[in-house]
């Protein structure tokens, strides 16, 4: 018998809309749903996270979970909350964005156990790229009137904004076919829930109309709240845009950093959403980080379990030495651990100089360094002063006025980190 996976997403503060029933039928058997994912990248971000997550604790609880990639609808685009259509993509492109996102999913489902709730992926181009329009609008436009799909509130704020360029046929249309793929799934694996964001609630139940009045059966719709911070900035983005789940578009440390800047009202929340910890773990986890906020208790374990789930423990603890060393105490042998890649996302925004190679190897001083070669500071006479409160150093070293630069001070052979008091640092690159 499964658990009551309803009951688990109701304490974590993941339920938004729930229709009436849904959670009896959960208990009675295991049952099938789905969540849609939007494959015009080839890697998920945090805004995804959510609905894995719904996924995750669905297979947890007992039953067969379905990530659907939307490689018909990603094509169409969604009215729901956008004002911009999607590009059209090839079918060489899906197939990529599809293979990379499965692999990430991996991560979190899982789709190789011998257990009859075995993840599965599917994708809706694969039932939609040989549907004619004469044949969709004959076996599925003619069962929903066209005042229902006004009604639904995605479609009343598109036609009513404020851009006056309304809504084309094309992305009227998606209800439509998202409800079809409900339909599908419906009868081909017998899903019975479909679950997504709170802006989903009226693609959902199109779907599950078309259940009842095409499939002669009995579906359901489940939504989760969009996910905010308190601050009023989105969730998921950031100077250099969103927060991918790929290393290759934002790194371990990064991704480590995004969740450990986290405001202690939003970490009390999303320690509930994208964790797996337990009721009593995160209860107790509350209590300690109020008695003493300064440590963030919860942001590090809330940072620590992300990064371990879609990175891996090693990239984890690889992200906190990163940050000891920017915000922490650390030796020049921490900074020759670090790749230069690494290095350079570290001390990004960090102030930069070049100096020439030549320069370098002639003896260059630590007042040209800081001034005749840079301008890091403002004059010589504000260079010695540092250097004689030993306020500056070199690679996490103190230095003192007579300090000249050697190659043994390069850090991946080019790169010098010079600091000014605890906070106060410059790059030096000789090229």
């Amino acid at each position: 018998m499964p658990t009551n996976f309803v009951e688990e997403l109701r304490w974590r503060g993941m339920i938004h809309d729930i229709m009436p029933g849904a959670e009896e039928h959960l208990m009675e058997k295991m049952r099938a749903a789905y969540v849609g994912i939007d494959p015009t990248a080839d890697s998920l971000h945090i805004g995804h996270l959510v609905g894995v997550m719904m996924l995750r604790h669905f297979q947890k609880a007992g039953h067969k979970p379905f990530a659907l990639i939307g490689g018909a609808t990603g094509m169409i685009g969604d009215p729901s909350g956008k004002s911009q259509e999607r590009n059209l993509l090839d079918e060489e492109t899906l197939a990529h964005n599809q293979k990379c996102l499965k692999e990430q999913l991996s991560r979190f489902l899982d789709f190789e156990t011998e257990d009859a709730n075995a993840a599965v992926l599917v994708n809706n181009y694969d039932w939609m790229k040989e549907f004619s329009f004469l044949d969709f609008i004959r076996d599925v436009g003619k069962h929903i009137t066209v005042n229902y799909m006004m009604a639904k509130d995605s479609v009343k704020k598109r036609i009513a904004g404020d851009d006056n360029e309304g809504m084309s046929f094309t992305e009227f249309s998606y209800q439509l076919v998202q409800g079809y793929d409900f339909l599908h799934l419906y009868k081909q694996h017998e899903c019975t829930l479909q679950m997504g964001g709170s802006d989903q609630w009226g693609n959902i139940t199109t779907g599950t109309e078309l259940i009842r009045r095409i499939g002669g059966g009995k579906a359901f719709a489940l939504t989760c709240p969009l996910i905010t911070k308190a601050d009023g900035t989105k969730f998921g983005k950031t100077e250099g845009g969103n927060v991918w789940l790929d290393a290759e578009k934002t790194s371990a440390y990064k991704f480590y950093q995004y969740w450990l800047n986290t405001s202690d009202e939003d970490a009390e929340k999303y320690i509930k959403i994208f964790t797996f910890l337990s009721k009593e773990e995160i209860e107790a986890l509350i209590i300690t980080h109020k008695e003493a906020p300064h440590l963030r208790s919860l942001q590090r374990k809330l940072a620590e379990e992300l990064t371990i789930m879609v990175h891996s423990r090693e990239d984890l603890e690889n992200a906190i030495t990163a940050s000891s060393i920017l915000f922490g105490k650390s030796t020049g042998d921490d900074l020759r651990k670090l790749s230069e890649k690494q290095f350079m996302e570290i001390f990004e925004g960090v102030q930069q100089a070049v100096v020439s190679r030549e320069e370098f190897t002639n003896g260059l001083t630590i007042i040209d360094a800081l001034v005749g070669k840079t301008s890091f500071l403002s004059s010589n006479g504000e260079a010695r002063r540092e250097l004689k409160a030993n306020a500056i150093s070199v690679n996490k070293t103190k230095v003192q006025e007579d300090f000249t630069f050697s190659d043994k001070d390069l850090i991946n052979g080019r790169y010098a980190l010079i600091g000014k008091g605890k906070k106060t640092n410059f790059i030096l690159i000789v090229e």
